[in-house]
């Protein structure tokens, strides 16, 4: 069975491909009805660990934590990234195998998944548009440590094109020029796509990897909490995690004519009153959140010479909030196009991308720039090389990967090569966002090579490095994760590393804290 995944913030909605048509994934609930996505919840109570749906029902039992927005961590994290939990440190990757080990049972025991031969499930996976290539590979390994065949890693604004394409096939005989706005629990992506019947070539991709739903819960939380008075008072991790669940219930619940929320504190803590809010006060301190993506589009269409999308069709259970829906259409009037399947969208797409039937090509692009540093000037000035540049078409599912290569003479005895990825690039140095990853070191000098390691080396002038030829190979496959192999073509011998945050030490993490630095504080 072909399956694609949308593994979200707050919801994980899975759609299957069967004999042409896509189906969206109902799963069984611990209390007897049915949901049309997973939940992406962990709860912790000492050594023991729950998953899913039977994580979801422990919100209000306060022996466990329940740890919500997993995804939001894979950002900044690296295979050694711990989440602490009443000051345990737990392996994130460990929390995502248990996850997705469970997401995959219960799609064999307790969902509507088309019955099939055998326990194998091949899974397109859906990642944001501005993924680093550590989220992806980190993502694609999760899935392949529970047991799933990655088919491949897939931009969701592009699959939600794919979506887009599928359900009015009879309005895409001409090309025409499509912006995907997907504002989700997490992040937020756009993507400028050019399409006709089969084919979707995506333009461009821009987003804000740091703004979702979740931020609107905060947002609703702090009001909360100040109107009664409690903005100072300290709440615990399982007292916020209740508290944001509890806004996020009511933010779901909002429609056009909503005058009035009312957030009940008493499930946050005994005692604690409920608080009626009225929506134009939250919808004030949330707003400046949905200008910064109308700021993102805008400069988007800009930077590609458009005005205006033939269609801007918005995706994504963040863009649910009325606020949203409203401001979009004041900025781009009759070209909004809302999903009929906000929630489902990307995984729809996924599944179509999934099934070789299908017949659609997606030509995606580099969302960023991949590069590392370099000496020049005789080691006077420290310049960047851009490897991969942004736009850079992306192979396709099955192709070959792309390949870029290096080749020069070196001055030391050591290489340490210090690699990044960018938004932006001005002149020879990194702009923008700026994500830092591994720094590898490799012996030039062939005298070096047998060291069982170069780590502790003084990197030296040698004479004998200066004698080698050394070429260094880059490739990136379809789901813009890229490998590099380094060789000393002299002295006959060579290394390869996947490139991300692997040399990296990281700090446990509390995730109820993980959120975007330009948000308000909740005190803790």
């Amino acid at each position: 069975m072909r399956v694609g995944i949308d593994f979200g913030t707050t919801r994980i909605v899975v759609a299957a491909a069967d004999r042409g048509n896509y189906p969206v994934v109902a799963f069984e609930t611990p209390e007897g009805g049915t949901e049309e996505w997973f939940s992406p919840l962990v709860a912790v109570s000492g050594d023991k660990r729950l998953y899913g749906w039977e994580a979801f029902h422990r919100q209000g039992d306060r022996e466990w934590t329940v740890l919500r927005s997993l995804k939001r961590l894979l950002e900044d994290a690296g295979p050694n990234t711990s989440v602490e939990v009443g000051g345990q440190p737990i392996p994130l990757l460990d929390l995502l195998r248990g996850l997705l080990e469970t997401l995959r049972h219960d799609l064999f025991e307790h969902s509507s998944m088309p019955e099939t031969s055998g326990h194998r499930l091949e899974a397109m996976i859906g990642v944001p548009a501005n993924a680093n290539s550590n989220q992806r590979f980190l993502t694609a390994e999760a899935f392949r440590l529970a047991g799933f065949d990655v088919l491949g890693v897939l931009n969701e604004p592009s699959a939600a094109s794919i979506e887009f394409g599928h359900r009015n096939k009879k309005d895409a005989q001409k090309k025409k020029l499509l912006l995907v706005y997907d504002l989700g629990g997490g992040t937020f992506d756009a993507s400028l796509v050019e399409h006709d019947e089969q084919t979707h070539t995506v333009l461009a991709s821009d987003g804000i990897t740091t703004l979702g739903g979740d931020d609107f819960d905060y947002v609703l939380a702090e009001l909360a909490l100040s109107a009664a008075g409690l903005s100072k008072g300290k709440i615990t991790d399982s007292e916020l995690f209740r508290l944001l669940e509890e806004c996020r219930r009511k933010k779901e619940s909002l429609h056009p004519n909503t005058r009035k929320l009312a957030v009940d504190l008493d499930c946050v803590r005994e005692g604690w009153p409920e608080i009626s809010l009225p929506v134009a006060q939250f919808y004030e301190e949330a707003r400046p959140y949905v200008e910064e993506t109308i700021d993102t589009v805008r400069g988007l269409l800009d930077r590609q010479g458009h005005a205006a999308p033939d269609c801007l069709y918005i995706t994504g259970g963040g863009s649910e909030l009325p606020l949203v829906a409203r401001r979009l259409k004041e900025e781009f009037g009759r070209r909004v196009k809302r999903s009929a399947y906000t929630r489902s969208a990307t995984a729809i797409g996924l599944a179509i991308q999934a099934d070789a039937a299908s017949g659609y090509e997606l030509r995606d692009k580099f969302t960023r720039y991949f590069g590392v540093w370099r000496e020049a000037e005789a080691g006077r000035r420290i310049i960047f090389d851009p490897l991969f540049e942004k736009g850079a078409p992306l192979p396709g599912t099955g192709e070959r990967a792309l390949e870029i290569t290096r080749r020069y003479r070196p001055v030391h005895n050591i290489g340490h090569l210090r690699y990044l990825e960018c938004s932006h690039v001005a002149g020879d140095q990194p702009g923008g966002d700026i994500t830092f990853w591994d720094e590898i070191r490799f012996a030039l000098d062939p005298a070096l090579h047998r060291h069982a390691s170069v780590e502790g080396l003084p990197v030296e002038y040698s004479q004998r490095a200066a004698e080698q030829d050394i070429e260094e190979v880059y490739r990136c496959d379809a789901a813009g994760i890229v490998h590099v192999t380094i060789r000393n073509l002299s002295a006959g011998y060579e290394q390869t590393w996947h490139l991300g945050r692997w040399s990296v030490r990281t700090k446990p993490v509390t995730l109820a804290r993980k959120r975007r630095a330009a948000a308000h504080s909740i005190e803790s």
